[in-house]
């Protein structure tokens, strides 16, 4: 719960430095590797929302699947972390590197790849805003 409030206040730092004070929605695409709790997410973005004075209407938190792209042969290959048991999802949540240590290439078996998409925040948009 805590990572949550500090995603949420990165957030809304974020939209501020930005000079966005108002907004008719927050788009905010998170990564499924980061296991975030999305009511939670949205209850601290709403609280630190108004805490900061900005009008933003209705927030859309959108998860974004992970993709991986083997550096060795460059076979791309989604992940989908509902397969994960918790005890992994948990490790990759608090150390991402860990995915390191249960994964391997599907196609030549490689350790060495990168995380395309599907960690940490990608996208924080605020639509029609002034």
């Amino acid at each position: 719960m805590v990572h949550e409030w500090a995603l949420a206040e990165a957030i809304v730092l974020y939209i501020e430095n930005q000079g966005v004070k108002r907004g008719r929605r927050l788009v905010v695409k998170t990564g499924a590797l980061q296991s975030i709790d999305r009511e939670v997410l949205e209850f601290a973005l709403r609280m630190l929302i108004k805490e900061h004075g900005l009008e933003l209407g209705e927030i859309e938190i959108v998860e974004e699947e992970p993709l991986l792209k083997c550096r060795n042969c460059g076979y791309e290959w989604r992940l989908d972390p509902s397969s994960m048991s918790q005890d992994v999802r948990e490790s990759i949540h608090f150390l991402p590197e860990s995915i390191y240590a249960y994964y391997r290439c599907p196609r030549c078996g490689s350790i060495d790849f990168e995380i395309v998409k599907g960690r940490g925040i990608s996208e924080i948009r605020v639509e029609d805003h002034d």
